[in-house]
């Protein structure tokens, strides 16, 4: 029970902070993919590097358990990660987005977002038999990039975190010359 309560209350503040912050409306969504609004961009991957730091910390001061770490499949992520940017792109929308909207009370958001969520739902459990077969090809046998690649996860988030860095001063510099250049 307690970790449902969790679960919701982070997903509450996600989407909180999505809305808050303005990340959850069409137009930003849409201008990622259009070089002219990377705020989401830098939003994420600050929460990414902090979710990383967080997770090592919790594990490491033991506060936290063993996080569980479902099997890495390379195809499987490759391809659905084309197919939801594809529709992320195409539509404006992503399963965060949609639920902040709805939040808000938008029907613009209520009824695209929740048809796209049921047929991207029905599509992929009436393909399953196919296509785990085919995702299940490029499975990686440790469970995290650290295990696989045989180093210390302090190591991969370090290089995670400078890499963030290293792309959000490039997304603030090139922001910055094309607002010059307007």
């Amino acid at each position: 029970m307690m970790e449902m309560l969790a679960a919701v209350s982070v997903g509450f503040g996600f989407g909180w902070l999505l809305q808050k912050a303005g990340l959850a409306r069409y137009d930003r969504i849409v201008n990622i993919y259009r070089f002219r609004d990377l705020a989401v961009l830098k939003f994420l991957l600050s929460a990414l590097v902090s979710g990383a730091i967080g997770v090592l910390v919790l594990t490491a001061t033991g506060v936290s358990g063993i996080v569980p770490v479902p099997r890495t499949f390379l195809v499987g992520n490759f391809a659905g990660g084309v197919v939801f940017g594809i529709g992320m792109a195409i539509s404006g929308f992503c399963p965060g987005t949609i639920a902040a909207g709805i939040g808000e009370g938008r029907l613009d958001y209520l009824v695209p977002g929740v048809l796209g969520l049921v047929a991207g739902a029905f599509a992929f459990g009436a393909l399953y038999s196919t296509l785990a077969p085919l995702a299940a090809r490029g499975a990686v046998t440790g469970d995290t990039l650290p295990a696989w690649l045989g180093v210390e996860p302090w190591l991969v988030v370090a290089i995670l975190t400078a890499a963030a860095l290293v792309l959000l001063y490039a997304v603030e510099r090139g922001g910055t010359a094309h607002e010059r250049n307007r």
